[in-house]
């Protein structure tokens, strides 16, 4: 018999004891018979275990959560450590939900030093913008993990493996000369508190 769930009953549960590393169990797949298929789960070591996973706090590393701490301030100066160059000296945080799709529309362009940290964000487009801009993509780590040197209008840009991206003036990529796999930091200006490094 195939409970609700899809898994036969009479199975051991994945919140059973942890001495138990496996279990056998069946996953119904469509209404024929021939749907049914054996599976071999490696069931959580402890009830508490399943629950952080259930809430997604078991993929939240102490390095995000220190992400979410500094994405509470404004603004925010933002170095690429790796190569020891300046990649905004106040950048804009863009967290809300409202402010991350408005992004840069509607201004005429960012001046040195500026730039604008959307987070979470794994793509953009630069639709009826009025300049061009560079796109630096950054993991939970602050790992750079791609760049696009002088995006003009009308284009679309993503990095599905990236958490948040830095808009900035075109030409900072190459001042800077950053490159997928450098370490970013970010820091408070000096009114504000904290800083954050990956």
């Amino acid at each position: 018999m195939v409970s609700p769930c899809g898994v036969r009953a009479g199975t051991p549960s994945i919140l059973g004891s942890e001495k138990s590393r496996d279990f056998q169990g069946s996953i119904k797949i469509g209404d024929s018979p021939q749907g049914i298929h054996p599976v071999r789960v490696r069931p959580m070591e402890s009830r508490e275990r399943w629950m952080k996973l259930r809430d997604k706090s078991f993929f939240r590393s102490e390095q995000h959560n220190e992400t979410e701490s500094v994405v509470e301030l404004d603004r925010l100066r933002v170095l690429n450590v790796t190569r020891g160059t300046e990649l905004a000296s106040t950048a804009e945080v863009a967290k809300s939900g409202a402010k991350r799709s408005k992004g840069l529309l509607g201004r005429q362009g960012l001046a040195p030093g500026e730039g604008l940290w959307i987070v979470p964000c794994e793509a953009v487009h630069t639709f009826f913008m009025q300049f061009a801009i560079d796109l630096i993509y950054l993991d939970r780590k602050l790992r750079i993990k791609k760049v696009a040197s002088g995006v003009p209008p009308w284009r679309m840009s993503a990095c599905l493996s990236a958490y948040s991206v830095l808009e900035s003036p075109s030409g900072i990529v190459h001042q800077s000369q950053s490159r997928p796999g450098d370490v970013v930091e970010f820091s408070s200006l000096p009114e504000s508190a904290g800083s954050l490094r990956g």
